[in-house]
């Protein structure tokens, strides 16, 4: 019997070896902080020569995200660390950890620039002039298209929670960069007022996507189990085994780019120890297949001494 063929929904793409998928990760992180550094040049230039709050709006968004995409190269550098004496499932929940550490730079810079604009709001300057201001935000979309495009080919490939926490910074980017030209037209054609409205809007949005960080970033610190359909693929991978005549306490978490899976098999009672070992090997090695980078641990069970219970409440959902 064919083995079913079994697909992260967060994986896009063909699984990646955890050798490759940790030279990508540390491209992405290099690549990150090229363009933040550079992002932020071009708008400390822009800013000083409009004094445009929305313009300051952006180049604290993209400090922002220097600073973030230092911390994702240090946690990537560590996460991607082979498993030690004392950390002997390896250094994963470093990613995790990163995720919040951006969320609060996140949220302080946010604070920040709320302060700034309801300033300017109460006592509107008006911009002479949006040139130099929108040279540099279609350089930004730009740059931070190219950058996008490539996080989201390492995305499909490691499944990273640190450069999903790093490429929504940068999504993020992508849409104030927009705004922000739209802002600086309508400031000077129209009301002066109209630059810090528009720095308000991407305060709030960045608080919004702080939030999103947090969560994933929780998941994987309390080891949430992975998503239903993964769950159900894996018990279809290890049932498609013709000698496999059951299967409980399945468990699972990710850490990292690192999968952990535990299940128990169910096998005649009548098999070898070794029929019953060679048996855990092939499940295992399909297994491998769809996730190179998991932990798999199988225990094989005689199938006359395995209670039938009901399947706890909590893993009907």
């Amino acid at each position: 019997m064919p083995y079913p063929k079994m697909k992260s929904p967060d994986v896009e793409s063909a699984p990646t070896s955890p050798e490759n998928a940790a030279r990508l990760m540390r491209l992405a992180t290099y690549a990150s902080i090229a363009v933040a550094i550079t992002l932020i040049v071009a708008k400390t230039i822009a800013w000083a020569m409009t004094d445009s709050v929305v313009l300051l709006a952006t180049l604290i968004d993209s400090v922002l995200d220097g600073f973030a995409s230092l911390i994702n190269l240090f946690a990537v550098r560590h996460a991607i660390t082979p498993a030690d004496k004392e950390h002997r499932f390896g250094h994963g929940k470093a990613e995790a950890l990163a995720g919040l550490g951006q969320s609060a730079f996140i949220a302080g810079s946010a604070g920040f620039l709320l302060l700034e604009s309801g300033r300017r709001l109460l006592d509107p300057v008006p911009l002479e002039s949006y040139g130099a201001g929108l040279v540099v935000m279609l350089f930004s979309i730009a740059a931070t298209l190219a950058l996008m495009t490539f996080q989201r080919h390492v995305i499909r490939k490691t499944n990273s929670t640190a450069i999903k926490a790093d490429a929504l910074h940068y999504r993020t980017d992508f849409m104030v960069n927009i705004s922000v030209i739209v802002a600086l037209v309508l400031a000077v054609e129209g009301w002066g007022g109209f630059d810090a409205v528009f720095a308000i809007g991407i305060a709030i949005y960045i608080l919004y996507s702080s939030w999103g960080i947090v969560q994933q970033s929780l998941d994987d610190l309390m080891d949430r189990e992975l998503p239903c359909e993964e769950r159900e693929a894996i018990e279809q991978i290890a049932l498609a085994h013709a000698q496999v005549r059951g299967l409980h306490d399945l468990r699972s978490r990710r850490s990292g780019i690192a999968t952990f899976i535990q299940l128990h098999l169910e096998l005649d009672d009548d098999l070898t120890l070794l029929q019953g070992h060679v048996i855990s090997d092939e499940v295992e090695l399909q297994l491998q297949t769809s996730y190179p980078a998991a932990e798999i641990i199988i225990h094989v069970d005689p199938a006359s001494v395995v209670p039938h219970e009901p399947v706890p409440a909590f893993l009907q959902d």
